[in-house]
């Protein structure tokens, strides 16, 4: 293997490249594009739902109960209606996602230790929003009903609050969150984001770079000259591999300094796998290059075979574990799932190789099968 040829190889990707001004401003647009759009677009976060209440009581108690919904952020207060039949309307019209219905003597049975009925109405259009806001409201109702419990008892056994609490809640739930201590969708969706740009952009750059010289006939100089194979491929590679790196370090900065997502791992680490990840990529689309010969097509398969499997199998939106067995076979097969670990287990939780090592030596498994069957696809005979 002659490095000199490589390099003049890879010159000449180089300069066909920078010639190209769209091509080269695609080249380091695209991958931002889609972590911004994605980033903002992607919110699983239920938060600020549109709330009316139906108070029919209009006591101390009703008011005091309806505070904790209106002053919620996970709720947001749009007014007061004096009936069920005005909220069905707007759950119809969708200017309302719940609806929170206090009955008459409200007050009064709760005051009289007696249990008070409060009628609830979502919108179960989206089936995981509404049962994350039956939660929120069911957390709302326990942290009053546990309160009011405990103020009946200190009330009427002449007990502190303190021990009142004790006596209606012996045992106490207390809740940590680790790893994403603010619980947002964005810390987690805009590390996978990172992942979902070097899988897309990438074998769509490295395709369209090969299938080029396939339409304007510059192949062939490469049929009639001394380059062997692998100084072809591995020239013919370098460009896209080092746009694609630098793509890496500038989403990186982008989820870092933009999203404000923290970083807690190994930089170091982030970067030999993204440099591995973007190897596999670019692998993908050295090989739709070699089966295809123009560039509507190169660009067809590699979204087709880059955009569906990324978006299912790889972790961005549901995760691996909670899929059936047989996507969870699939999400193996493809290497999108392997990076999500990494940039998620560098980012959120710190971890190192001794923990990501599998995925680590995946991905490099991947990126050598990839390498080795282009390899052995790749003939310098043009084909009639």
């Amino acid at each position: 293997m002659n490095f000199r040829r490589i390099k003049a190889v890879a010159f000449k990707e180089w300069r066909e490249t920078v010639r190209d001004r769209i091509f080269l401003l695609l080249a380091f647009l695209l991958p931002v594009l889609w972590m911004l759009v994605f980033g903002y677009g992607l919110v699983l976060d239920v938060e600020h739902i549109p709330l009316v209440v139906v108070d029919r009581d209009h006591s101390a108690l009703s008011r005091d109960y309806l505070y904790r919904f209106t002053e919620s952020r996970y709720f947001d207060f749009k007014g007061s209606l004096t009936s069920e039949t005005e909220a069905d309307a707007w759950l119809l019209s969708g200017k309302a996602r719940a609806v929170i219905v206090v009955p008459e003597k409200f007050g009064e049975r709760l005051l009289a230790g007696q249990p008070a009925h409060v009628q609830t109405l979502i919108d179960g259009t989206f089936p995981l929003r509404t049962d994350i806001t039956k939660g929120y409201v069911l957390a709302i109702n326990s942290a009053l009903s546990g309160e009011l419990l405990a103020d009946y008892v200190a009330r009427t056994r002449g007990l502190s609050r303190e021990q009142a609490k004790t006596l209606v809640q012996p045992i106490r739930l207390e809740v940590r969150y680790l790893y994403n201590e603010e619980v947002r969708s964005a810390w987690s969706i805009v590390p996978a984001l990172i992942m979902f740009s070097l899988m897309l952009a990438p074998p769509l750059l490295t395709a369209l770079g090969i299938v080029r010289e396939k339409e304007t006939g510059s192949i062939y100089n490469i049929y009639s000259s001394t380059v062997s194979k692998i100084e072809f491929l591995t020239g013919k590679l370098t460009p896209y591999v080092a746009i694609s790196f630098v793509n890496a370090l500038l989403l990186w900065l982008l989820a870092t300094l933009w999203f404000q997502v923290p970083f807690k791992g190994s930089f170091g680490l982030f970067l030999l796998s993204s440099l591995i990840f973007v190897l596999t990529s670019t692998g993908i689309g050295l090989l739709v290059s070699l089966m295809v010969s123009t560039q509507v097509a190169a660009l067809i398969i590699t979204m087709v075979l880059c955009t569906l499997p990324t978006i299912l199998f790889s972790g961005l939106i549901v995760p691996v574990s909670s899929l059936s067995p047989g996507a969870q076979v699939q999400a193996h097969l493809f290497p999108g799932m392997y990076y999500t670990n990494i940039v998620r287990g560098t980012f959120l939780k710190g971890v190192g190789m001794n923990v990501l090592w599998a995925d680590m030596l995946a991905l490099a498994l991947y990126a050598a099968l990839l390498r080795l069957v282009a390899y052995r696809l790749f003939t310098k005979r043009p084909r009639s």
